[in-house]
């Protein structure tokens, strides 16, 4: 992996890192959801404008189905997110779980469908940070028994909705070329163009009410969010899925800290010395 593509993703990690523990720390809600992500085709809208005015753009009607596909998962994906927050799992565990297990998925497609031979080195350092990942966890199977499990079932579903997207996103940047801001954006408005109406049919009136008492929360999410991801767009351009998928997990040290930090979650001894095993896959994978 260059030092371009490890900056990208690590820039990445800590955004995303950053907006989950907003999401976590406010409650979430379909409302908030739904706000953030239409708030986001707005503010990012000009920006894609700029990019078709000067840099042109070569449609293909598959492009609309790509983003369409992208969109639905995107959708699936932050719905699943914010109900196993709201179903009472911690920050530190609901984030480790949902993003160690969509890097798994991702290098077994990766190498199985899309061909793609990483190095032994930078293989096995992504089988460490995904390791690594589960440690913060402690024993996250054993949640089942306790009063987070349905939290720990709806994390694993959302790492589901994360390989799905990886995988598809990449084969849409590299092999379709679609500019990445603009392939986001468009996942992006048809996201919003299915939870605008699921919002206000589940809970009405709860959009506006996101806006009027979570404000600042809902901007943060709405521009983080898609920044976070347009990193990663754009390493993929040019760098294997098997290696960006596994380094964006850094992510989830960057979670473990908020969550023992500033949401006082607790078990700093385990955070380090995943924390440890972490880096170590890092170096590995700049190395690979």
């Amino acid at each position: 992996m260059t030092a371009l593509a490890l900056g990208l993703v690590l820039a990445s990690a800590f955004v995303h890192a950053s907006w989950n523990f907003l999401l976590n720390k406010s409650g979430g809600g379909p409302g908030l959801i739904t706000a953030a992500s239409a708030l986001s085709v707005a503010v990012y809208a000009p920006l894609v404008v700029l990019l078709v005015w000067y840099r042109g753009y070569d449609f293909h009607p598959a492009h609309l189905a790509l983003m369409l596909a992208s969109g639905v998962i995107h959708t699936a994906y932050y719905l699943l997110l914010d109900r196993a927050y709201r179903s009472g799992g911690d920050l530190s565990i609901v984030y480790p779980l949902a993003r160690a297990t969509g890097p798994l998925l991702t290098i077994a497609v990766a190498v199985t469908l899309l061909a793609e031979r990483p190095h032994a080195i930078g293989l096995a350092s992504a089988l460490l940070i995904v390791a690594s990942a589960i440690v913060l966890t402690g024993n996250p199977f054993a949640l089942r028994r306790g009063p987070s499990r349905h939290a720990v079932g709806f994390a694993l579903l959302t790492g589901c909705m994360i390989s799905g997207y990886t995988v598809l996103d990449k084969a849409s940047v590299s092999h379709w070329l679609i500019p990445p801001l603009l392939y986001d954006w468009g996942s992006m408005a048809f996201r919003s163009m299915v939870l605008v109406p699921w919002a206000h049919s589940r809970a009405p009136g709860s959009i506006a009410a996101a806006w009027r008492e979570r404000r600042k929360t809902v901007v943060a999410i709405a521009v983080l969010s898609p920044l976070a991801y347009l990193l990663v767009l754009t390493a993929m351009v040019f760098t294997p899925v098997s290696l960006v998928a596994p380094a964006r997990e850094v992510s989830i040290l960057f979670a473990a800290l908020m969550g023992a930090h500033l949401l006082r979650e607790g078990d700093v001894a385990r955070r380090v010395a995943a924390a440890i095993g972490m880096a170590l896959g890092i170096a590995g994978l700049a190395l690979g």
